[in-house]
């Protein structure tokens, strides 16, 4: 039987984002037990996603002040808060576990944590996430649109990287993972993204490098040569890119479990075949990462339902027999504005709350 502070815990960390489900076996509690020791998993119920001084964090929760910072300081180093720097000021506030802790390992992840997590994906989550509002948002990779056609800066992955100040690159952690259970794809590791503060908090940590613009753009072109799905955040302001495949990635191996994974993300595109150009090569067989093409009478079919819209199919078609449509006006859904406006309309829509536990108990806000 798991302690009563990390059942606290995964109940506290099942609140945010898409949640942190329990399973029967508990693997969940022996992933806790391997972050959090029971002083930082105590401290964590106190923290809202509101990012607060160490001394602020000590004064509402009765904590000396030299113990709570040196408390959050060791969190902040474990990847089990969220660190704000500004100048020589750092806040720290409560992370989700996706997209948040479970990312925040890459510097520690071993291979006994790659089959604790890999388990715990298994028996819950990856289930639980396809069915919830996605995180991530597969867009299409960049010479697959028409240029003569007019492209929501959201939809345009060079115009994404071509916006922001500060990038950082890291090891895909799902790849990683994968890599450490012999269960490796191949495809590259270094291509997923990082904007702004959490690219700062990468970058600090050791766990991405910083990288120009320039060299961001290189990187998108190698991960599309391998066959990789371009995923921004949720939002019209990203705060992170990521590029998976359906071998490795916890989103699309989840997408990928569904019948109709195209109802579950939020894209404006779908793939459409030219029969008549079609020579039934069967590239885009290998290309595609939902398994929505098929070969029939030696041409190629996409099944709309599973097409995700990445456009990976159209630009290696020697045939050049495929192309993105724009979906019809009534099935297009602009993403939120922002990354925390799509963090409020997944608690809405789960019926959860973003303000801890223990102050909904104490306030009967329940």
């Amino acid at each position: 039987m798991p302690k009563a502070v990390y059942i606290r815990l995964r109940e506290q960390l099942d609140q945010y984002s898409v949640g942190f489900p329990v399973t029967e076996s508990g693997v969940e509690y022996r992933i806790l037990e391997r972050l959090f020791t029971e002083d930082e998993a105590d401290l964590f119920l106190h923290l809202g996603l509101k990012v607060e001084s160490a001394e602020e964090v000590a004064r509402r929760t009765g904590r000396d002040p030299a113990a709570a910072a040196a408390l959050l300081a060791g969190m902040d180093e474990k990847g089990t808060v969220f660190p704000y720097h500004k100048g020589d000021q750092v806040r720290y506030g409560a992370v989700p576990f996706l997209i948040g802790i479970y990312e925040f390992q890459l510097p520690r992840i071993d291979r006994e944590m790659a089959e604790l997590y890999e388990q715990y994906f298994q028996e819950a989550f990856l289930t639980r996430t396809a069915e919830e509002e996605q995180l991530l948002r597969p867009i299409p990779v960049g010479r697959s649109l028409d240029i003569s056609l007019p492209v929501a800066t959201y939809n345009d992955v060079r115009q994404i990287v071509r916006q922001q100040e500060l990038i950082a690159v890291a090891p895909c952690l799902c790849r990683v993972q994968a890599g450490l259970l012999d269960q490796g794809c191949g495809k590259p590791l270094d291509v997923c993204f990082t904007f702004g503060s959490g690219a700062r908090h990468y970058i600090d940590r050791g766990a991405g490098r910083e990288v120009s613009q320039e060299e961001a753009l290189e990187l998108l072109t190698q991960a599309e040569a391998a066959g990789l799905v371009p995923q921004p955040t949720n939002s019209q302001s990203p705060n992170g890119m990521c590029n998976c495949c359906g071998d490795c990635c916890a989103g699309l191996r989840a997408l990928k479990m569904l019948d109709k994974p195209a109802r579950a993300v939020q894209s404006d595109y779908c793939a459409v075949v030219d029969p008549d150009a079609c020579t039934g090569c069967e590239i885009c067989l290998d290309r595609c990462q939902m398994e929505a093409i098929a070969i029939e009478e030696e041409v190629a079919r996409v099944d709309p339902d599973r097409c995700i819209g990445c456009g990976l199919c159209v630009t290696t078609c020697p045939a050049e027999a495929l192309r993105l449509d724009v979906k019809p006006e009534d099935e297009y859904r602009a993403p939120h504005a922002t990354a925390r406006e799509l963090m409020i309309s997944i608690t809405r829509e789960r019926g959860t709350s973003m303000i801890p536990l223990i102050y909904q108990k104490r306030s009967g806000d329940r």
